[in-house]
């Protein structure tokens, strides 16, 4: 009788919780008005890494698993599929980026293209075999220039199309799962086993280790408009630098208690507007710098991951996923 009472009292415990937790503001949140993404399904079965425009914001590049390389003219609302020949190797494009109309493509194992044309020709640019790791991301950055980093955190930056290259770090920083660059050139990356995370910012010559803030693993990591860094957690949870320092992260924030889907991005539109991406369709906003949240629950249907958010401009916005879908920014949303 005795073991039964207390068995009891737990169970009384645990649903006393239960219902605290479920009256927490944020254990669901509320539905965000108007959903202003389109959802758009290519026939493919490829997971989209990145996507890219030239000067003309109407021509862009979709890239990804599969040798995926597709080209859009109209702004993303269609795209066709573009065939390079590469042989019989299978590539994943992982990154492509461009400066007016020259760009470049980076991908794995071992892969770099360019174009000087806006992409009516693509050139294969020949890689030392002495490159430490991968190509992961690519950045152009002027006629002629640009800046390639390794899976593992090399850095190289070439002035000369890509027959030259100069390491800008001289120690790598172990298998990264996820890098960005800011604007200024720093880097930020997550150890592959969400461990720790790095920095490195121009002119130095290592990077810079730093564990992470909580127990939760790491999942990715990125710069805001000013510098400033946020930090997705496994199980939902986000946390901000506004200066990027290691003693500047605020308290880590869940969106939404009640579910448990994992955040695999994030981006801002403008300096104040945040959008969150992760599993199964789940796409979370944020009109205020992370103060207050809101669901974009019409996302909730769409049958893929959501792995990667870019915002060219404040109006020209895509959200990357899997099996063929991703998502266009087709307007302002009223909250």
């Amino acid at each position: 009788m005795g073991g039964l009472l207390v068995h009891l009292r737990k169970f009384v415990a645990i649903v006393a919780i239960a219902f605290l937790c479920f009256g927490c503001s944020n254990a669901f949140l509320p539905d965000l008005e108007n959903n202003p993404w389109e959802v758009v399904h290519l026939d493919t079965e490829a997971t989209f890494s990145d996507i890219a425009f030239t000067s003309d914001a109407k021509r862009g590049w979709l890239v990804g698993s599969r040798n995926t390389l597709m080209e859009t003219r109209d702004g993303g609302m269609t795209w066709s599929q573009r065939s390079l020949d590469l042989g019989d190797q299978g590539f994943t494009f992982t990154s492509v980026s461009f400066a007016e109309n020259e760009g470049w493509v980076a991908g794995q194992p071992r892969i770099l293209l360019h174009t000087i044309d806006g992409g009516d020709t693509w050139e294969r640019v020949p890689l030392s075999a002495k490159l430490p790791g991968s190509p992961l991301l690519i950045t152009a950055l002027a006629a002629q220039e640009a800046e390639l980093a390794t899976d593992v955190g090399a850095i190289y930056r070439t002035r000369d199309g890509g027959q030259n290259w100069k390491g800008l770090v001289l120690g790598a920083v172990g298998v990264v799962r996820n890098m960005s660059r800011s604007p200024s050139g720093s880097y930020a990356a997550v150890s592959s086993r969400g461990n720790f995370y790095s920095l490195w910012t121009p002119g130095e010559l290592e990077w810079h280790p730093y564990n992470r803030e909580s127990s939760r693993r790491l999942q990715n990591i990125g710069f805001d408009r000013d510098g400033g860094l946020w930090l997705l957690e496994r199980g939902g949870q986000i946390q901000f630098s506004p200066t990027g320092e290691e003693d500047d992260w605020q308290e880590p924030i869940t969106p939404e208690l009640a579910t448990s889907w994992g955040f695999l991005d994030a981006a801002f539109r403008t300096p104040e507007e945040l959008w969150v991406s992760g599993g199964s369709g789940t796409l979370y906003f944020s009109p205020d710098d992370g103060l207050t949240w809101f669901k974009d629950a019409e996302i909730d249907q769409v049958p893929s991951n959501l792995y990667t958010i870019v915002f060219n401009t404040p109006e020209q916005g895509f959200i990357l996923g899997q099996n063929g879908y991703l998502l266009r920014y087709a307007g302002s949303q009223a909250v």
